[in-house]
């Protein structure tokens, strides 16, 4: 009988981000063994979780690193600013979509047959109806969301032709930040920022005049556009329930957020509320392609992986978010 050890290995690529920090953490807490594979051309190797070997290439170097001794991946690794995505296409092709076709080549002849995906709820465009299911129509509408529904449609055939046992996460608006058992902090830190919460934190500690907030003529109850939030502890469990779901031969797609829509004045004004700073908005032109109205159902990932947010609440998001950022400014 071979021997079989019992430590669990996890490769996890762009374990140096924010969200792959935060389940790179995770996995070491649940007494796995970590290996990042993270340039930190645009993450912080600081993030990634003591205990946690990184290794410093991009995910398209991942031979040099991944090898038959894993038991799976988690797949971060990419770039996520859409907007850059639309003066930048070639950046997102080659290292989302190229990239994600290293990495299963990789897999296939390494042995690696175990893969969670970092998808993207974006790959729906703008949806005919809401909540959103995964059996919802995909209509990207820029060059990222093209990228990650590429991905997900690559990944579903290396399923199909070769017996890989994957899932891709289509997440919504992630929000929050995690503290670990040592008591350190992961959250959001991109340069530049782009994210609503964090931007209207830094309006908050006086580091911003203003929040600008895209159109307020849109068909919403308040004018502004209406978001799904989910908490970056909660994203960060569903992908470890995903892990132990797999099965061989089959990609399956889950739906992630909290199933709760937010406007962006909204967020403004949680964000007031909790911080007690003022948050003075200025509304401006609509950008194009921004959907009225996106809120996720993920029945999907409750019913078959046993998935529940517990820290869906506005203001636990926005307070943990807070209380990383004076974390960061200490």
């Amino acid at each position: 009988m071979g021997y079989r050890r019992n430590t669990v290995k996890y490769l996890v690529t762009g374990g140096a981000g924010f969200i792959g920090a935060t389940v790179a953490t995770m996995l070491m807490e649940a007494g796995h063994e970590v290996v990042v594979i993270d340039d930190c051309s645009r993450n912080s190797q600081r993030f990634v979780p003591a205990g946690a070997k990184l290794v410093r290439k991009r995910v398209h170097e991942v031979a040099d690193v991944l090898d038959s001794s894993f038991d799976g991946v988690l797949h971060f690794a990419g770039l996520i600013a859409a907007g850059e995505s639309v003066e930048f296409p070639e950046r997102f092709w080659d290292n989302n979509a190229v990239g994600t076709l290293v990495l299963l080549e990789t897999m296939r002849k390494s042995g690696v047959r175990k893969l969670v995906f970092s998808s993207s709820a974006g790959v729906y465009g703008n949806p005919e109806s809401v909540p959103i299911t995964e059996d919802a129509a995909t209509n990207p509408v820029n060059a990222y969301s093209y990228t990650k529904l590429s991905c997900d449609m690559a990944i579903a055939s290396e399923a199909v032709a070769h017996g890989l046992a994957a899932a891709s996460l289509r997440y919504f608006n992630v929000a929050g930040a995690y503290r670990d058992k040592q008591g350190t902090w992961r959250g959001e830190n991109h340069e530049p920022e782009t994210h609503l919460i964090p931007i209207a934190l830094e309006v908050a500690a006086g580091k911003r005049d203003k929040l600008a907030i895209f159109g307020d003529d849109y068909p919403t109850p308040d004018g502004t556009c209406v978001r799904d939030y989910i908490h970056v502890a909660d994203l960060a469990q569903a992908h470890l329930l995903a892990l132990d779901h797999v099965e061989a031969g089959e990609h399956r797609v889950y739906n992630l957020g909290s199933g709760t829509g937010y406007s962006n004045a909204q967020i403004a004004q949680a964000v007031a509320r909790i911080t007690g700073r003022e948050i003075p908005v200025v509304y401006t032109d609509r950008r194009p392609g921004d959907p009225a109205e996106l809120v996720a159902s993920s029945q999907r990932a409750k019913s078959e992986l046993g998935w529940k947010p517990t820290r869906d609440s506005l203001e636990q998001m926005v307070g943990d978010a807070w209380a990383y950022y004076q974390h960061t400014q200490a």
